[in-house]
């Protein structure tokens, strides 16, 4: 089966006064999916009429939130003029809480990361993350001007929810991570940054940073695996982030494979991070490499090669069990890696699934992400940016009612 080259646009606009709000948020979507597009391009698209169209896209010219381009002559007709969106429009904050790091970033209204703050730790308790943030958003807020001050719409958290359960795994006592169980993420950084806070899952926050900013723009299905500490992702399905009714839908995780003693065991045992930094720690590297510069590690030799191709052989037993059930046309495969190292797992992956029999799997195509170690900070930081100005995606910024 070909691959989808080009994915629906969000359509079911309406010309009704009462409506206003959605077609401008319409508008906003359509122009931020295709980069550009004219007047007559987004009333086809949006079933708008052209009348309409040119109303809200010149209240949104005047609210800042779009930008005008140079007009483009035809043979024949008016000029046509592509709009864009402003990347002055908007800002968010955008916080990645990691079990070994945690990044803030702020981003404009494209999704471009202005400026970042960076920690590493050995565990994360929420004293050190809410001190964290505090300081970072009056620090990076501070340089802005004045007028794009009002103009940040919040803060969106990933991080990974029951963070209390990873003591053992993390190799800290359970009591160090016991306060998260009652600390409220979202009260807590709204109370300390006067922001709205939205949170969710760091690995569909992931996902979808790959559909709103990376390769996931030109497929409308895909399944999305994300390479941290712990394995994760999430599931893209008719160009909708799908997380299910807990916020965990396509943790991959938990799904069971083949271990190197014949043993069944999580993907998240078989192709994580952490399994690298043990590997690292008992062969005297430098395992605090991984957290500190995930864009350049000075990791080489057998520890190396020896985890790539057990995470590639794990991920391609996860894959097939996952295509069994669901027939994406895409994997798409990322993490906290160098571009190298990314590259290398996906070969890996893609030699590995050589040796099943995928007799009833339709045929797919296992590729590489885009935004590596960004990837779930920009999830984090397109939830405010999605909750006030484009079409309502309740995947995108509701948090779960379990978090």
């Amino acid at each position: 089966m070909a691959l989808k080259t080009e994915i629906a646009d969000i359509s079911g606009g309406a010309n009704q006064a009462r409506v206003r709000a959605h077609n401008e948020r319409l508008v906003l979507s359509l122009v931020r999916r295709h980069g550009s597009l004219s007047k007559a391009e987004i009333a086809r698209r949006s079933g708008l009429s052209p009348q309409t169209v040119t109303i809200i896209m010149r209240a949104l010219e005047k609210d800042g939130l779009l930008l005008r381009g140079q007009p483009i002559r035809g043979k024949v007709g008016q000029p046509s003029i592509p709009m864009s969106l402003d990347p002055q429009g908007a800002f968010s904050f955008g916080l990645k809480i990691g079990r070994r790091s945690v990044d803030l970033i702020l981003m404009d209204f494209t999704g471009q990361i202005r400026d970042r703050l960076h920690e590493t730790y050995t565990f994360p308790t929420p004293g050190q993350i809410e001190r964290f943030v505090t300081a970072g958003v009056a620090r990076l807020t501070h340089a802005l001007p004045e007028a794009s001050r009002q103009r940040i719409a919040g803060l969106g958290v990933a991080m990974p929810f029951e963070l209390w359960s990873w003591a053992d795994t993390l190799g800290v006592q359970r009591e160090d991570m016991e306060a998260w169980r009652t600390y409220d993420v979202t009260e807590a950084l709204a109370e300390a940054t006067g922001l709205p806070v939205l949170l969710q899952n760091d690995g569909t926050a992931a996902a979808g940073a790959e559909l709103l900013f990376g390769n996931g723009r030109s497929s409308a299905d895909f399944a999305y695996l994300f390479i941290g500490h712990f394995i994760g992702g999430g599931l893209v399905i008719d160009s909708t982030l799908y997380s299910g009714p807990s916020g965990s839908a396509g943790g991959f995780g938990t799904i069971r494979v083949g271990g190197k003693g014949g043993e069944r065991i999580s993907l998240l045992n078989g192709a994580s991070l952490h399994l690298l930094e043990t590997a690292l720690s008992r062969s005297g590297g430098d395992p605090g490499q991984l957290w500190d510069n995930p864009e350049n590690w000075s990791v080489a030799g057998p520890a190396l090669t020896e985890w790539v191709n057990t995470t590639a052989g794990c991920i391609a037993e996860a894959i097939v069990s996952t295509l069994s059930i669901i027939d994406f046309p895409q994997v798409i495969i990322d993490g906290n890696l160098p571009g190298n190292v990314r590259t290398a797992v996906v070969r890996a992956t893609r030699s590995a699934l050589e040796g099943y029999d995928l007799s009833g799997i339709r045929p797919f195509e296992v590729s590489e992400g885009v935004l590596g170690h960004n990837a779930k900070v920009l999830g984090g930081g397109s939830l405010p940016i999605m909750a006030r100005y484009l079409v309502d995606n309740k995947v995108l910024f509701t948090s779960p009612a379990t978090a």
